[in-house]
């Protein structure tokens, strides 16, 4: 989890990013001289800072661009990191001006942000989940995301780099991937995508599937509220005022008109 690795190892050994970005720019050339159509996506792992992710993007480019000049074809491609960090989340504004998407990496996030492993959690998770002992957390937080803490390190990395890149792709990378109320979580927060493991894509797509149906019954239901409130007084009023009708011809009919004691009935009384 923690340690020398990631974009800390290219930053002690450069040649390591050299290497990787030399394989996937050649193998990206080699498929669009067959008429392949390919988008390379470079994503930098384990970013904590801009200046880190800057030097790195850099090197990165350098590597590509001499390929691609050498190869004689062109080849487009993006540069971005993964939000695996806390601090990378709460400076996404300012990663967001060097990266050109972002890719969460919830499994470590969680790790960092809850400050448990996944090698050792599982001896006392069970307790935190099981609500007869003390149902600290509804469900497994390396399962099904922690929406509430992880979750608010997500949905601030999100608003902070589209401050910076109102365009940026964001997408999610991790076991929760593939769990149905986290990919809704995704969706609500203005993902673009979610990535997960092979067998789980199925369950991935419904769930992307429902959370779009599940907006729209909303809006509807929500444009169809209104309306409805409008419509609601014009008709209270309109049984009011029949009701107030009717209460008054049925009182001219069945209220006698009051005489003075002693007048004769049928005589008037003139005006003075």
């Amino acid at each position: 989890m923690l340690g020398h690795r990631g974009c800390r190892l290219t930053i002690t050994y450069p040649e390591i990013l050299d290497m990787q970005v030399t394989a996937i720019i050649t193998a990206a050339c080699n498929m669009t001289k067959q008429g392949v159509k390919v988008l390379p996506e470079i994503m930098i792992p384990l970013v904590i800072d801009t200046k880190e992710l800057k030097i790195l993007e850099t090197r990165a480019r350098q590597v590509a661009d001499a390929i691609i000049e050498k190869s004689g074809v062109k080849v487009s491609y993006m540069i971005g990191t993964m939000i695996e960090v806390p601090r990378a989340a709460l400076l996404a504004d300012r990663i967001a001006e060097v990266a050109e998407f972002f890719s969460f990496g919830t499994n470590d996030l969680t790790q960092m942000t809850l400050g448990l492993s996944r090698d050792d959690a599982g001896k006392f998770l069970p307790d935190y989940v099981d609500e007869k002992k003390t149902g600290i957390f509804k469900a497994d937080p390396f399962q099904s995301l922690d929406q509430d803490g992880v979750g608010m390190l997500v949905r601030m990395g999100i608003e902070k780099g589209r401050s910076t890149r109102a365009r940026l792709k964001v997408g999610i990378c991790g076991e929760h991937g593939g769990d149905p109320a986290s990919v809704k979580f995704c969706h609500r927060v203005g993902m673009n995508y979610v990535s997960s493991s092979p067998f789980r894509v199925p369950i991935s797509r419904l769930a992307a599937a429902q959370a779009v149906i599940e907006d729209k019954m909303a809006a509807s239901k929500a444009k169809a509220a209104p309306a409805a409130k409008r419509g609601r007084p014009a008709k209270a009023a309109a049984e009011k005022k029949t009701t107030r009708a009717a209460t008054t011809r049925k009182s001219a009919v069945a209220t006698p008109v009051k005489r003075s004691p002693g007048r004769p009935k049928g005589s008037t009384k003139k005006a003075k």
